[in-house]
């Protein structure tokens, strides 16, 4: 936003000022979607717009644990800065948090003008630019889970689960939420106005999933990014963790992170509906089902971004770890449900929690639009319950494997930007390489007292 919309900025001061808010925290997403911020008081809002506000680049190359990754452009150019401007659009007052809004910021390189090749958002933007550029315009319905943990001073983590109920799948109220904790979340986050629309327990006692409405793609991911943040800001406030790790607990089954995709054309319609069609699904989905099933081994290394990751596939996890689609089957990585006409869609199974909202649209999307370009057809859909490796190719299972076919799908790649892609597996190939080199608990076990 450029001096010359001053009045637009002053409009929003008076606003929240009239709210009582007096700081606004404008937050943005880093690469495996963690939450990078900084409050600005009200009063300083003008210079924020005018100017950004100033961050090391090498945010996007700080590991969980806090250090440092050398990443091209980061390290090696001497640490310089990003530049992150208010999104003044995305504005909303945090309803836990008294005299505070929050909002979106836009991340640029000051050098260049142009957007930082590791951002998440602009890589959306980038993609949908692209979808656009074809007549289609994305929608997005994104499902979420995760576990929720008390502190335990006893338990070797220092974390136990909130509940160890049984039998609690699809249940609400206090059967194995004693604390009320998905009723009181549920509210805080509807005043948040991102979308929510539902919730309930899911396998695990401990576990939650909470649902979030369709709408257009860059909208859905911005509001799964701000639904993750604020999840685990609340659960903090309790001196709890909410954890997105894909499989947390080994007795405990994963997480996942759904994509319910659709598209439209410029009228509005769906253009995935075609009641004449086989299944009732138009050409245009059957290629953009095709696409995202070729392009699957690479996507995985988005959809599914950790070590972790992987330990949550398997026969019977209802996790997919094959490349399939069924009509209206849970076992299939790519699920049809059965609504058609306006409702026509598919449902992506792959990604799981820990997936950085944007980079897993971003990538599903450009899977779906490489498939439309090529006019291919998917294969005959999963009868049955799926699961057989006899049956359907299997996924990597391993990040690593994953990394590797990401950087040899050229096609993807080429979409998502070299200089993106070049950060991320650079990254996460220093994630795997700390990972081996870390002794776990379960070597120690199993070696120590035998060898």
């Amino acid at each position: 936003m450029s001096a010359t919309d001053t009045p637009t900025v002053s409009r929003h001061m008076e606003r929240l000022a009239a709210e009582g808010i007096d700081v606004v925290r404008v937050t943005y997403p880093d690469l495996i979607g963690t939450e990078r911020a900084r409050d600005v008081l009200l009063d300083h809002l003008p210079s924020a717009v005018e100017h950004g506000l100033a961050f090391c680049r090498a945010v996007y190359h700080t590991s969980p644990q806090g250090d440092t990754v050398a990443v091209p452009g980061g390290l090696d150019a001497g640490l310089p800065d990003i530049r992150v401007v208010p999104d003044l659009g995305t504005l909303t007052a945090l309803p836990w948090e008294p005299g505070v809004a929050t909002c979106l910021g836009d991340v640029t390189d000051p050098a260049t003008g142009q957007p930082a090749p590791e951002s998440p958002r602009d890589l959306l933007r980038t993609v949908l630019d692209r979808c656009a550029e074809h007549g289609l315009r994305p929608v997005v319905g994104p499902e979420l889970e995760y576990f929720l943990c008390d502190a335990d001073p006893a338990a070797a983590r220092g974390w136990r689960r909130y509940s160890d109920a049984d039998g609690v799948v699809y249940t609400a109220g206090l059967r194995a939420d004693p604390d009320n904790h998905l009723l009181r979340t549920l509210r805080l986050l509807a005043a948040m106005d991102i979308g929510v629309s539902s919730g309930n327990h899911e396998y695990d006692g401990a576990q939650f999933e909470i649902n979030l409405t369709h709408s257009d793609a860059m909208d859905a991911a911005d509001r799964a990014f701000r639904f993750k943040s604020a999840v685990k800001e609340l659960a903090r406030r309790e001196g709890r963790l909410a954890t997105f790790m894909a499989k947390p607990f080994n007795e405990a089954g994963g997480s996942g992170f759904h994509l319910h995709l659709s598209c439209l054309d410029a009228d509005g319609d769906n253009v995935f509906a075609d009641p004449a069609a086989p299944h009732g699904l138009s050409a245009t989905a059957r290629h953009a089902m095709a696409g995202i099933l070729a392009h699957a081994p690479a996507l995985t290394a988005l959809a599914n971004p950790t070590v972790n990751s992987y330990k949550r596939f398997g026969p019977d996890t209802l996790a997919p770890w094959l490349i399939d689609w069924g009509l209206d089957n849970r076992s299939a990585m790519l699920r049809v449900p059965p609504e058609r006409g306006p409702a026509s869609r598919f449902e992506l199974r792959l990604g799981d929690a820990s997936a950085n909202p944007y980079l897993l649209v971003a990538g599903t999307v450009a899977a779906a639009l490489l498939g439309v370009l090529a006019g291919e057809e998917p294969p005959a859909p999963l009868e049955g319950y799926g699961y057989d490796a006899a049956r359907s190719p299997v996924l990597p299972m391993s990040l690593t494997a994953a990394l590797d076919a990401l950087e040899a799908d050229t096609a993807l790649t080429g979409l998502l930007g070299k200089d993106f892609t070049a950060s991320y597996v650079a990254y996460k190939r220093d994630e795997v390489a700390r990972f081996h080199r870390h002794v776990t608990d379960w070597e120690f076990t199993e070696y120590a007292y035998h060898l």
